[in-house]
């Protein structure tokens, strides 16, 4: 039995798994506040599928790229219950997860909005990734885009979806506030335990600076 959490993104996402059967699932859209609400919701959630955090097998956490603060908010309670509960942790990368929630599959661009005429870019075809998760300039990653789609129906997912829409005339945009906590839940299940504890996964390097000596 799995559960799965999200906070990566513009909500906070819990989800309960129990082999393919969704138990439970709950995503709740926020910009702020997740450290709040991730310990409530997960309760909350526990409570809804009839189920005791004791009878979890395995956690699955989705480890970025996305808000900063979020992301970290989602990897420390996740460690943090496994720990407790000596059970596997699982991470997922947001774009992956972005991708997997897509009904129908097919080649799906996973793009979020990193600001600063930014994205990040993610490509897969019939789920099977066909580039690492990157940190791209707008003119890379709509060249990008342009050289992997071959001419084939595109579904683009995720906030920088509309950023990248010209490049490929009749795609189907989707805009969710954040990753499905199913399609988290289904991928870290059907990876192996993991060695180490998840990372939090930055593709470019923090703005702030210390101050000079």
């Amino acid at each position: 039995m799995i559960f799965a959490l999200d906070t990566c993104l513009g909500a906070s996402s819990v989800a309960i798994l129990d082999g393919d059967r969704v138990l439970a699932a709950r995503r709740e859209p926020m910009t702020r506040g997740h450290q709040e609400r991730i310990g409530v919701l997960a309760r909350e959630i526990a409570a809804e599928a009839g189920v005791k955090f004791s009878e979890l097998t395995r956690i699955g956490v989705t480890v970025g790229p996305g808000s900063f603060t979020g992301l970290r908010v989602g990897l420390a309670f996740a460690k943090g219950l496994a720990a407790a509960l000596s059970i596997p942790c699982v991470g997922v990368n947001t774009l992956e997860a972005l991708a997997a929630g897509v009904p129908g599959g097919g080649f799906i661009a996973a793009v979020l909005d990193a600001r600063m005429s930014q994205v990040y870019l993610q490509i897969f075809d019939g789920g099977v990734a066909l580039m690492a998760p990157d940190a791209l300039d707008l003119g890379s990653a709509a060249a990008r885009l342009a050289e992997l789609h071959g001419g084939q129906a595109v579904t683009l997912v995720g906030s920088g979806a509309p950023l990248l829409a010209q490049i490929v005339p009749g795609a189907t945009i989707l805009t969710p506030v954040s990753a499905d906590p199913v399609a988290v839940a289904r991928l870290a299940a059907a990876r192996p335990a993991p060695a180490h504890s998840p990372r939090p996964l930055y593709l470019r390097a923090p703005y702030a600076t210390l101050p000079a000596a």
